[in-house]
Formats: C-alpha cells, sequence, structure tokens
C-alpha cells in the first residue's frame, strides 16, 4: 500500500521534470525500494538508479555523472545521500521510508529539504513522536488502513526449532520465487546453522 502510494507520487514528480530521492535506513530496504521502482517504472523510460556500499564505486560514480547530465529520474539509497550535495541536485520529492530508524543527524539534515522539497515519509509501524506530530497538527498524516487488492495475509506459524520445518519454509518461498532472511541470535553457533 504504502509503496504503491510512493511509487505513484514519484511518477508524477518525475512526468514534472524534478527528480525523486527515496531514503531507507538499510541497505536491505534500498534493494527492495529500488527492485519495485525499477521494474514498475522503467517500462516508462523513468531511469531508476540505485546507491549502495555493495554496489562498485566505478557504478556510483556513474551515477553521480547521470545527474550531472540529467539522465537519473529517481535514486534509492540509504541516508549516506545526504551527506553528497550532487544527489540533491532538481529534487522535488524527497521520500523516506522507515524514518523513526534515522539518526539525529541525518533528521536534521531532512529538516533542511523539508522547506523547498515536498516530503513523503512512511512507516509500517506508528512511533508515538510521529503520531504526536501529527495529531498536533504539525505533521499531516494519511492512514492506509485496507490492505491492496489481491494481498494476502501474512500467515505466522510459532514452532520450537526443528530443521526439518525451516527447510520446508525455505525451500518452499525460494521455489515459489519470494526471499527468505533467517535471523539466528547467537554468533557462537552461527556456522553450526548455516550448515
Amino acid at each position: 500500500g504504502k509503496t504503491e502510494i510512493a511509487l505513484r507520487a514519484a511518477f508524477r514528480v518525475v512526468l514534472g521534470n524534478k527528480r525523486v530521492l527515496i531514503l531507507a535506513p538499510t541497505t536491505i530496504l534500498v534493494n527492495q525500494l529500488y527492485s519495485s521502482f525499477h521494474a514498475r517504472l522503467s517500462p516508462h523510460a523513468v531511469n531508476v538508479e540505485m546507491v549502495s556500499r555493495f554496489r562498485s564505486a566505478k557504478k556510483n560514480k556513474m551515477v553521480q555523472e547521470n545527474i550531472l547530465l540529467k539522465r537519473n529520474d529517481i535514486l534509492v539509497g540509504t541516508h549516506s545521500l545526504l551527506n553528497n550535495d550532487i544527489y540533491m541536485k532538481n529534487i522535488g520529492l524527497l521520500i523516506i521510508d522507515e524514518e523513526h530508524r534515522f539518526g539525529v543527524q541525518q533528521k536534521e539534515k531532512i529538516k533542511c529539504y523539508k522547506e523547498n522539497v515536498d516530503v513523503l515519509s512512511m512507516s509500517a509501524t506508528p512511533i508515538p513522536r510521529s503520531l504526536n506530530l501529527a495529531l498536533s497538527g504539525i505533521y499531516s498524516i494519511s492512514l492506509l488502513q485496507t490492505p491492496p487488492l489481491m494481498r494476502l495475509p501474512i500467515i505466522t506459524y510459532v514452532h520450537y526449532f526443528n530443521e526439518q520445518t525451516i527447510q520446508r519454509a525455505i525451500l518452499f518461498e525460494i521455489e515459489r520465487g519470494g526471499q527468505v532472511y533467517f535471523v539466528h541470535n547467537k554468533i557462537k553457533s552461527i556456522e553450526h546453522i548455516t550448515s
């Protein structure tokens, strides 16, 4: 739902000859947002690019050159983009995913841009501070209370640790073309878990 709204807003901004900057707190979220925006908007001749510490310096430099040559429409990255003025050129919309996970320094930089640029902050979890600012009228807020069409509910199972159950779940997700993030909380036994 929230990504769909961001996609549509970004498309309208690009049609108005402005750039869109999308910030996410983690590289995993950056990759997910890049995939979503690229898949949906590249068929409409919208140039979506990503800056990440996992990409080569050459690719990140190429993104900067594309911005200077006005060949970049949408850029996705972490808060590190706020440290380079090249990334901020001709911005019409700043989309922030999970703003509550950013630090004070990043929030202060974002606040500087809010005067000249439209800002869309998205969060799947209501944060007390943001909710308070919205209810007091300082922020405007919109709530998505109905899921998108064809959205399947998340099914959660709670089991005792069982390697066969984990293996079946991972294989099921991979076979259907999905993604798996496996979280293990003990460093001492992480090698045993991965084998």
